[in-house]
């Protein structure tokens, strides 16, 4: 937030390329995209794996990356599988073969196997409990950890050390296809460095249920004997929702956080500083108060509101890694003392201008009305693209829209991208499909629904030779390219 910057939403899933994307010469020439078009800033989603629904919001490690998303070619560079197998084989395949032959018999001297078991002894504080709960979750035909036989789900050390002997395999697995992910995602961040381009990551408030971070931190989760929420996490009703929106993702015990010095978070704060150059906290009113959900509740009506220690939690993290390079996720219902916590630790807040057309020309959404240090969006993940959500306004609507950004219907999208550049805004995102002008097909989520979300991908035929040139341009004309 030193300077203007300009920057892309686009998660690492919707690259071209392998089938979930990949971390090898797509997202590279997508690095090259950026720094032709002036922009400065990568914003990814999560990169924790994923479960069926494909939501890189129900995280299931604080730590672990997805390994759909690890390169073949590459694997294929560092002789680890045969090139001529790539498109002949499944990825998760391939990344298996890799994954075996890395933590196999092999030459000692081998820079990569030298580098794996430094991995090993850096990242033991997590990775032992991942690739042990990532094995048995495996052998236990994907059952949640709290369905387990009880001397795994209450983690009996005598059952737990049996199970790391029985399944060494598969855990040697799990950790190389760990190690293959971060060396990748780890390049990735430093070549993007040389051109220029800064990443920006998301961190979900919550975890998902089943997690490997509640199955081995459970004093820190509101849970019953059995290991189920007591409570979960949503959001009361509101405009979007009459109902409020059931997250299903357990609550913390916040005493227990306060205790240990929020040990966990601060661990979990260091995980994404080390992934990204400066990280979005979502649904960052949960550290100020949050919506607690009975579990038994027909729906999330049911829920309190409770305070949260996030004062505390921030000046603790403050104090271990000093200026906090972090955004406040500060949409919907924001009350004075949520602002109050973000400004008392200097937090860039969002603005996101679909949000902004209600006929009131207070409406903080609107560019006019922006501060300097925010993030100032065209719309989100969460959003339909700018021209699925202009088209479904009312004719009322559209004029609006139109009416303040002075331009013809045909061209509101590409004036909506040209006026979150002009703002105020230090940082100035747009997703790519609003760079590319597509339409609700292109659509990347809507909350509150369980499919056809979070597989939207781009070609690069789909991207107009003219379109880096273009914003290249605005970028330099409001002062956000390079200089």
């Amino acid at each position: 937030m030193s300077r203007r910057r300009a920057g892309v939403l686009l998660h690492a899933t919707s690259l071209p390329g392998a089938a979930r994307g990949a971390l090898g010469q797509a997202a590279r020439d997508f690095v090259h995209w950026l720094v032709s078009g002036g922009f400065t800033v990568w914003q990814f989603l999560p990169l924790g794996p994923v479960g069926e629904d494909r939501s890189p919001y129900y995280m299931r490690s604080n730590h672990a990356g997805d390994p759909a998303l690890i390169d073949l070619a590459t694997l294929a560079d560092w002789g680890l599988i045969e090139r001529a197998r790539i498109g002949h084989a499944t990825h998760a395949t391939l990344r298996a073969l890799a994954a075996t032959r890395l933590c196999g018999p092999g030459p000692g001297d081998s820079e990569l196997r030298k580098s794996f078991a430094a991995f090993l002894a850096r990242e033991s504080r997590w990775l032992a409990d991942y690739a042990l709960f990532t094995a048995l979750q495996a052998r236990e035909s994907g059952r949640p950890w709290w369905e387990w036989p009880q001397s795994l789900s209450e983690r009996d050390p005598a059952a737990l050390a049996a199970a790391r002997t029985e399944l060494g395999t598969a855990i040697a697995r799990i950790e190389a296809e760990q190690f293959l992910f971060w060396t990748q995602w780890r390049a990735l961040r430093d070549y993007a460095a040389g051109q220029g381009v800064r990443f920006f990551g998301d961190l979900p408030i919550y975890v998902a249920p089943d997690s490997v971070e509640v199955w081995a931190h459970r004093p820190l989760f509101e849970l019953d004997a059995q290991g189920r929420p007591e409570a979960v996490a949503g959001v009361p009703p509101d405009y979007f929702a009459t109902d409020g929106q059931w997250w299903g993702n357990p609550l913390y015990r916040w005493e227990e956080h306060q205790r240990t010095g929020f040990a966990w978070w601060l661990d979990r704060l260091q995980a994404q500083f080390e992934l990204y150059d400066f990280v979005r906290i979502d649904h960052f009113r949960g550290l100020e108060a949050y919506w607690a959900i009975p579990a038994n509740a027909a729906t999330a009506a049911g829920g309190t509101w409770r305070l949260a220690p996030g004062a505390a939690l921030l000046k603790r993290a403050r104090h271990e890694f000093g200026p906090l390079d972090i955004v406040a996720e500060d949409l919907g219902v924001i009350t004075p003392t949520v602002e109050q916590l973000r400004d008392d630790f200097d937090l860039a807040g969002m603005r996101v201008m679909q949000f902004g057309f209600d006929g009131d020309p207070d409406n903080p959404h609107l560019p006019h009305n922006w501060r300097k240090r925010l993030v100032g969006y065209t719309g989100t993940h969460d959003n339909d693209t700018s021209a699925g959500w202009y088209a479904a306004l009312d004719s009322t609507g559209r004029q609006r829209v139109a009416d303040y950004l002075g331009v013809p219907s045909a061209q509101v999208v590409p004036a909506l991208v040209r006026t979150v550049l002009a703002s105020p805004a230090r940082l100035a995102i747009a997703p790519m499909q609003d760079l590319l002008g597509l339409g609700s097909e292109a659509r990347m989520n809507t909350p509150g629904t369980m499919g056809g979300n979070w597989g939207w991908r781009f070609e690069w035929p789909d991207v107009p030779e003219v379109l880096a040139a273009r914003c290249r341009r605005w970028n330099h004309l409001y002062g956000r390219a390079p200089r």
